[in-house]
């Protein structure tokens, strides 16, 4: 995600269905940024297509703001061909990449999650550039956060302050990947967490840690079924912070993409109920989530959804309501 995002004030009522990026092409839990190198805009995505992590570029953001605006796939690069020596070297299983620039260093930070070794459950792990958002990135030699006796943790994403000058990764403590069955594994009762934690990070170096995590938010059971998961940070002009994230398992008909709203970073957070789902509005997608939103024109919103070639990439504008709310808008 790119800096401190400023959304304009919408009225209410007004929705944008979110159009295609790449066509049919498998492209989960994908993130975007923009790369002030550049000037362009590119969105990382879980391996696939041969590659650890995927990676589209596109001239503009939401695409759609531009008649000569479309993604294209860079399917002949890996941005992490060797994910470190914590990560499992036959089955690495890369999950939710997320970069970001640090101006301090000039340097591009990834954020991702990967299958330590010798076990089945997910860290998540850094990895730096220094020449270029395309890479090479160097994976640093252990974990950033590696809570395994929980589950472990997965679907890290990065957020800057600019109001504040501080820096935070926010990730998901994977307590479904010890769930005893049901729904992606936890959903029989009593089922495990599977809280979101908030750790604050040096702003020049985008990963070295900064004073004691923080739980920020965790799943409730009757709301979310087995988990919450893919956690995603913004903050509104007015200074509200919004944290999108998914609940429900991601191959069922209740995944979807919800958001809850904050005046501290670290909370109380209230949550304010679903944004893309069958039981609001689902434009026709069968298991919205994964979204993931930046600074854009009007605001920009990346997500996924279930396609004949897995999960696709889809692209929306959003604002924030009268009262308050986030609502999905017409670019």
């Amino acid at each position: 995600m790119y800096s401190l995002l400023f959304l304009a004030f919408l009225p209410l009522g007004v929705l944008s269905s979110p159009r295609t990026t790449l066509g049919n092409l498998d492209f989960p839990d994908p993130s975007v940024t923009f790369d002030p190198a550049t000037s362009k805009w590119y969105a990382f995505a879980t391996s696939g297509n041969t590659n650890n992590v995927q990676v589209a570029w596109s001239p503009s953001f939401p695409s759609f703001t531009s008649a000569d605006a479309r993604w294209t796939l860079l399917n002949k690069i890996d941005l992490l061909p060797t994910p470190g020596d914590w990560v499992n070297d036959t089955l690495p299983l890369i999950w939710a990449p997320d970069v970001h620039f640090i101006p301090q260093t000039k340097t591009y930070v990834m954020y991702y999650s990967g299958r330590l070794s010798g076990s089945p459950y997910h860290c998540i792990g850094v990895a730096v550039s220094k020449t270029s958002i395309l890479g090479p990135y160097a994976p640093h030699p252990h974990p950033f956060a590696c809570p395994d006796h929980d589950g472990g943790a997965i679907d890290s994403s990065g957020f800057f302050d600019a109001e504040t000058n501080r820096r935070y990764v926010i990730y998901k403590v994977d307590g479904s990947a010890k769930g005893k069955g049901g729904p992606c594994g936890n959903g029989d009762k009593p089922g495990f967490p599977t809280p979101f934690v908030l750790q604050e990070v040096d702003v020049s170096d985008g990963f070295t840690p900064v004073g004691p995590a923080t739980t920020v938010l965790d799943r409730i059971p009757e709301i979310d079924g087995p988990l919450i998961e893919a956690p995603n940070l913004v903050k509104t002009k007015r200074g509200r912070y919004v944290l999108f994230y998914s609940s429900h398992c991601y191959n069922t008909v209740d995944y979807d993409v919800r958001y809850a709203v904050a005046e501290n970073i670290k909370g109380p957070w209230v949550r304010m109920g679903e944004l893309i789902g069958r039981a609001t509005q689902d434009y026709g997608f069968v298991a919205p989530g994964g979204a993931s939103a930046v600074q854009g024109g009007e605001g920009g919103m990346v997500f996924h959804a279930n396609c004949e070639a897995g999960r696709c990439m889809y692209e929306t504008s959003w604002g924030v309501g009268e009262k308050g709310e986030v609502v999905l808008s017409d670019a």
